[in-house]
């Protein structure tokens, strides 16, 4: 199944009912949306950082979040009422501070509800830095 909504639509429609996203300059940017998947990169900024030299818990929360929500629009086209039921994050080694990476694979998507495993790769090494696995509910049509 070909995605319903392409890089283009993606970055407009976050751009348009998730103007707080980029309030402040584009961070998060959608890379790649295709069949199951989709993918975006964080730049972060002074605000997305933490003291000892590192990417914040809740920048990389908030990027595997949005990345999955893409990666489910990407299917289903343009539903800003999808909503995060659930979203466990595995923080598995210190992100250098610089662009991060997020995948986002669909493992299951129905009618009502859809699962998303995440994975965020440090921009510089490729290592991962952070899995998490979100469950969104997609509202009726």
């Amino acid at each position: 199944m070909a995605a319903m909504m392409d890089v283009g639509a993606l970055t407009a429609f976050l751009e348009q009912e998730f103007p707080q996203v980029n309030a402040d300059g584009v961070a998060y940017t959608v890379t790649g949306a295709g069949d199951g998947y989709a993918t975006m990169r964080l730049e972060p900024t002074v605000r997305h950082l933490r003291p000892g030299g590192t990417v914040s818990g809740p920048t990389l929360f908030a990027l595997a979040d949005i990345t999955a929500y893409v990666a489910i629009l990407a299917q289903i086209g343009p539903v800003a009422l999808a909503v995060t039921t659930n979203l466990n994050i595995n923080f598995l080694r210190k992100p250098e501070i610089g662009p991060v990476d997020a995948k986002a694979t669909l493992l299951k998507l129905g009618k009502r509800l859809a699962v998303v495993d995440i994975a965020l790769t440090s921009g510089a090494s490729g290592e991962l830095v952070a899995q998490a696995t979100a469950t969104y509910s997609i509202p009726p049509n």
